[in-house]
C-alpha cells in the first residue's frame, strides 16, 4: 500500500512539473510573438514611490511595525484601482520577462519563474482585498486584514518590478531605460 501511494505521489509530482514546464514554454512562446514595444505600451501607470513605501514597510520589519495606517496604505497604493493596475501590469511584466529569454535564456527562465510566484501572491492578495470590500457581516475578518493584503500585493509587485528591471539591465541594457520609464 505504501509503495502504491509513493508511486502515485511521484507520478503526480512528475506530471505537475511537466505541466509547469509546458505552461512556461507556451507563455514564453506567446510573449515572444508579441512586439516588445506593444507590451511596454500596455503597462498602466502606477505610483511606484507609494508602492515602494508600502512594500518596504512590509518587507523590512523593524520596531513599530505598524507605522503605516490603513488609510495611508490605501492612499499610497491608489485604492482598489491601483491594486487592479498592479495586477494587470504583473501579467505584462511576466510577458516581458519571458520575452527576455531571447537574449539570456537561463537567467530569464529563472527570473520568470520567481516572478510567476510573486504574481500568484499578488493575485491572491488583490482577490482578498476585493472580497474584504464586499458588504456583509461574515466578511468582517477580511475587512480587518485589508491593509495586510494590500501590503502583500505591493511587496509582490515591488519584487516583480525589481526582478524585471535587473533582468533587463543584465540581458538587454539598450531596452532598460524605456522599460524603467514605463514602470
Amino acid at each position: 500500500m505504501t509503495d502504491v501511494l509513493s508511486n502515485l505521489v511521484f507520478w503526480a509530482l512528475l506530471c505537475g512539473l511537466a505541466g509547469a514546464v509546458i505552461v512556461g514554454w507556451r507563455s514564453s512562446h506567446k510573449a515572444a510573438q508579441r512586439d516588445w514595444r506593444e507590451l511596454v505600451a500596455e503597462l498602466h501607470p502606477v505610483d511606484f514611490a507609494g508602492v515602494s513605501e508600502v512594500a518596504l514597510d512590509y518587507l523590512t520589519p523593524r520596531r513599530g511595525q505598524i507605522d503605516l495606517e490603513p488609510q495611508r496604505i490605501w492612499e499610497l497604493l491608489g485604492g482598489y484601482e491601483g491594486l487592479r493596475r498592479m495586477r494587470e501590469n504583473a501579467e505584462i511584466m511576466l510577458a516581458l520577462a519571458a520575452f527576455a529569454q531571447q537574449w539570456n535564456f537561463t537567467e530569464a527562465m529563472i527570473v520568470t519563474e520567481r516572478m510567476r510566484h510573486d504574481a500568484v501572491l499578488l493575485r491572491r492578495a488583490v482577490r482578498r482585498v476585493k472580497l474584504g470590500m464586499l458588504p456583509g457581516r461574515l466578511l468582517g475578518h477580511l475587512r480587518l486584514t485589508l491593509p495586510l493584503h494590500a501590503q502583500e500585493a505591493s511587496s509582490a509587485y515591488y519584487l516583480m518590478r525589481q526582478r524585471l528591471l535587473a533582468l533587463y539591465e543584465t540581458s538587454h541594457v539598450c531596452r532598460y531605460p524605456a522599460l524603467a520609464a514605463a514602470l
